[in-house]
């Protein structure tokens, strides 16, 4: 399993403006050490601790954050063992749904679909996670 990297555009030196694009002006960046990749693994570590059942679509909303991070080459394991009452549950489902649509937007922008319908996954099992009482 390879992982995933992104493209960073370096900020070009005042010389490096005045001259067309050289060939080191975007540099290669795991995505492992991308804000992205926090923004996952927080997502991940949210949906852990939730409390409610949501009869299933929290879980479900896991393994689609889970199996977009082992295409990415990140470990989201931790210790999810801190359970939260239902409306703070509720509220922190809705913190990794913004979360998880930053990364989505990220991941549509560097045009890595599979990463993308993981995480569009993700976002309607959280959709529906909230819909349940």
């Amino acid at each position: 399993m390879g992982t995933a990297s992104l493209l960073a555009i370096t900020t070009p030196t005042p010389q490096a403006a005045s001259t067309p694009a050289a060939p080191g002006m975007f540099q290669t960046v795991g995505f492992s050490d991308s804000r992205e990749a926090g923004e996952l693994h927080q997502a991940y570590r949210i949906l852990a601790t939730g409390d409610h059942d949501y009869k299933g679509h929290r879980a479900a909303a896991m393994k689609q954050v889970k199996q977009a991070a082992d295409l990415l080459g990140l470990d989201l394991r931790g210790d999810d063992k801190d359970r939260e009452r239902q409306v703070l549950s509720d509220d922190r489902l809705r913190e990794a749904r913004g979360y998880l649509v930053n990364v989505q937007g990220a991941s549509e922008v560097k045009d890595q679909k599979k990463i993308s319908n993981h995480i569009n996954a993700a976002i309607k099992q959280i959709d529906v996670a909230l819909s349940v009482r």
